[in-house]
Formats: structure tokens, C-alpha cells, sequence
């Protein structure tokens, strides 16, 4: 029997092969294909007057190209690709000469398809303000990075920004079982055990161009068999991409305890164990939004004021993340879980709030003082409030002597700051403020 690897030698990628032909083959992205949605609209051949533009805007292999190619053969359509990487402001300009001479002769459309237009410059891009205003082209235009920060304004307000979203497992193993069985595929030369599907899902990742690639490679892997459909295995999809399969259910137990460890290995300090743990989650398609919440979440809850850079560094890091995508994004999860790892570490501003909610669940919180109480509206002197109010900037200390917890809650303390990292320091002011608001403040109760 013919091993299945010898019958696709020759052909063109399957990741081409599967390119859909129509936007009903398209993998994902079904809130951008919803009946009456301009990505729909101007793939309708009856509406071939349809001139509005789109950016596209989301992470590699979610179909940017695959959307601008069955738009353009859908609505019979000319197309046209340039990218941004190799093309410059002379080669735009050729497409909208050519585009207003197909325009006007022959009464053909074009749709120019523009990847990657994040590298192109201001210069390059004003190439094609004439060309989008004037109708001249259609413009498709992909990114990977945000449009707002690499897309000049005046071609942002004269196109519609749309978003892509990372191919839901669902969608890809729909995906990955359509390129087993079509004829343009794999035609059903190979099957698919169960945990090689899981696998092929698992490492692509959200990218439907990486799931085809590796189910290529897999089953370029099996030989000849006596049976007689082969089967790929998890070993074989393993062995294909040059990757370990981890065990992670994102859904399920491993997810738990791997974020669960990468917590705790930032919490004791270990930041070769978190960096581990980050890596495990990475390599397993592990939403990057989601590391980069828990990382501000352990900022706070573990390090607090002992060292208030934490926090800025890890909400900068989430910024980061949903600014350029993964796998870029591994850097700044990285950077952030060093430094949260290796930085001082308190959880008195944690244990503070929590006390202090659970004094205001058993019903301890009273009047607010009538000096604290708002006197700036017409009869609030009368009664008496602000009567008596210090203002601490008056004073050369900036701390007056006075009560400010409720009657009920005189001398709580919550907040009990530690001698690590900048806490150090804010313990011994604190010190001497309290000994200058006295029993009114915080007795130490």
C-alpha cells in the first residue's frame, strides 16, 4: 500500500489548498459574517456598487487574507495583494492607475488587498487616501498591531475597522476535520485519533494556517500501513512539529493548577519556577489576557505597597499584551513575572480591606463624625457639620489631631504595614501619625 505521505508529495501547502472559496467556508469570526454585515454586503454580487473600505485587525492565522480572497471571488471582483514588506508608494500607484483604467473601460471593481499595513509609512499609506476616497479601489487592509497607533487618521475615518477574534478550538477541530476528509486536503488518505485532533487543536493555538501546517507535517509522518484508512497518532503530531505535548485542558484541572503554581511561585519568590510555569502556559495556548490579569491581581493581593512599582509594571504589561499580541506578548509576561517574583512582598493592603469589609458585614460602621460630615450645602452649619474640622494642610506636620473613624470603630487598626521594601518605610511614618491623631485615629485595638 502507498504510504499517505507519498500521495501529497508535490502539492501545493494545505494551508493554501484549504484557502475557502466562499465566505461560507470561512473558519470563525462569525460576529464579523452575520446576515447583512458589511463584510457580507460587500461580498454580494448585486451590490457591486459597494465601495467602502475595512481594516482588519487581529492576530496571525484568523483569516485576514482568506476574508479579502472570498470577498473578492465571491463579488467577481478584481484582486489585487501587495505587502506592505515589499511594496512601496510607486507600486500603489500603479494599482490605482490600473484599477481607474479597469474601472473605466471595462466597468470592473478591484479590490486591493494590503498585508501587513502596520509597515507601511505615513508617506506609503497618504498613497492611498486618493484611491480609497475616490472609490477607485476597495481597500482590504490587515494588521497585527492596533490601527489607532499604526494607521494614520484620515485612512482610518474613511474605513471601517473591524476585529478578528483567535479561532475557537470548536473552530479549528472543524477546521482540521474538513482538511482530512475534502479532496483538496487530504481527501480521507489519514484519520485522526482523538488525542492527535486534541493535539493539532491544542498547538495551533487559535491560528488556523499553524493547524493545517502541523496536520500537514503529521501526516507526512505516517507510513505505510496494513489498515486501511492510517491513522495519525499524538506521537506522530508530536514528532512532526518538534514540540511536547503537554497535558493542559484549558477547561479543566490543569488549568487550575498551573495558574494556581505560577501564583504561588510568585508569592514565595521563586521566579525560575514562574518563569517555568509562564512557559507551560504559553506553550499551551493559554489565553495571554488571562496571565496578564492575574499577574496585576498578584501585584496587588502580594506585594502591595512594598514596592507600588509592581502594580504599574504589571497593568503595563496587560496593556502590552492586548497592544501587540502573542507571541510578541511573551515578553512583557515575562518581564512583569520576573520582577513581581524577585521584588519585595506584602499582603497588608489585602488583609486591610478584608478587615475592614468584614467589620461593615457585621454591621460596625456608625455616623461618620459630624466635623467629616459635608458642610457645603445651605443648613448643614446649623447642624453642625464641619463644626470643629481641622484642615491638615494648615498645619506644619500635614496630620491634625482628630478623630475621623465612626464612635464604634475608635482605635481600629487595619492596615498593619510590613518592614519589607518600601513598607519599611511607610511603617515608621505611619508610627508617627497615629502618635499624633491618638485615640480619635487608630489606637492600635
Amino acid at each position: 500500500m502507498t504510504s499517505p505521505a507519498a500521495l501529497f508529495q508535490g502539492q501545493t501547502p494545505l494551508a493554501v489548498r484549504m484557502r475557502p472559496v466562499s465566505l461560507d467556508e470561512v473558519a470563525g469570526q462569525g460576529h464579523l459574517l452575520r446576515p447583512g454585515s458589511p463584510l457580507v454586503a460587500l461580498a454580494d454580487p448585486d451590490a457591486s456598487t459597494r465601495t467602502v473600505s475595512v481594516i482588519l485587525w487581529g492576530p496571525p492565522g484568523t483569516g485576514k487574507t482568506t476574508l479579502a480572497q472570498a470577498i473578492a471571488r465571491t463579488s467577481g471582483r478584481r484582486f489585487v495583494e501587495l505587502s506592505a514588506v515589499t511594496a512601496g508608494v510607486r507600486d500603489v500607484r500603479e494599482v490605482m492607475q490600473e484599477a481607474m483604467t479597469q474601472r473605466d473601460l471595462y466597468g470592473a471593481s478591484t479590490i486591493l488587498f494590503l498585508d501587513e499595513i502596520h509597515r507601511f509609512t505615513k508617506a506609503q499609506q497618504d498613497a492611498l487616501l486618493p484611491g480609497v476616497e475616490n472609490g477607485w479601489v476597495i481597500l482590504i487592509a490587515a494588521t497585527t498591531e492596533n490601527p489607532s497607533f499604526s494607521v494614520i487618521s484620515p485612512l482610518l475615518s474613511r474605513s471601517l475597522l473591524l476585529t478578528l477574534q483567535p479561532l475557537t478550538d470548536d473552530d479549528l477541530g472543524s477546521l482540521i476535520d474538513r482538511a482530512v476528509a475534502d479532496p483538496r486536503g487530504l481527501d480521507g488518505a489519514v484519520a485522526l485519533t482523538p488525542e492527535a485532533r486534541a493535539a493539532l487543536v491544542q498547538l495551533a493555538s487559535g491560528d488556523a494556517r499553524r493547524a493545517l501546517t502541523s496536520l500537514e507535517a503529521a501526516a507526512s509522518m505516517v507510513g505505510e500501513s496494513d489498515d486501511e484508512v492510517p491513522a495519525i497518532t499524538a506521537e506522530q503530531v508530536a514528532q512532526a512539529v518538534d514540540r511536547a505535548l503537554l497535558r493542559y485542558d484549558k477547561q479543566g484541572d490543569e488549568h487550575y493548577d498551573v495558574i494556581s503554581a505560577f501564583i504561588k511561585s510568585i508569592r514565595g519568590s521563586d521566579v525560575d519556577a514562574a518563569m517555568h510555569y509562564l512557559a507551560r502556559m504559553i506553550e499551551a495556548g493559554e489565553d495571554a489576557r488571562f496571565i496578564a490579569r492575574r499577574l496585576v491581581i498578584s501585584a496587588a493581593e502580594d506585594i502591595g505597597l512594598a514596592d507600588p512599582q509592581a502594580l504599574q509594571i504589571a497593568v503595563a504589561a496587560a496593556d502590552a499584551v492586548a497592544f501587540i499580541g502573542m507571541p510578541e506578548g511573551r515578553i512583557p509576561l515575562a518581564e512583569a513575572t520576573a520582577y513581581l517574583a524577585t521584588t519585595a512582598k506584602s499582603n497588608a493592603a489585602y488583609t486591610a480591606i478584608d478587615a475592614a469589609i468584614a467589620d461593615v458585614r457585621r454591621g460596625g460602621f456608625g455616623r461618620v463624625p459630624p466635623h467629616l460630615r459635608d458642610a457645603h450645602y445651605p443648613g448643614a452649619k446649623r447642624l453642625g457639620h464641619g463644626k470643629g474640622y481641622v484642615y491638615p494642610h494648615d498645619l506644619d506636620v500635614g496630620v491634625a489631631s482628630q478623630q475621623y473613624l465612626p464612635d464604634e470603630l475608635r482605635g481600629r487598626t487595619y492596615y498593619s504595614p510590613t518592614g519589607r521594601g518600601v513598607e519599611r518605610d511607610i511603617a515608621a511614618r505611619l508610627e508617627k501619625i497615629r502618635k499624633i491623631l491618638g485615640d480619635g485615629g487608630t489606637g492600635g485595638r
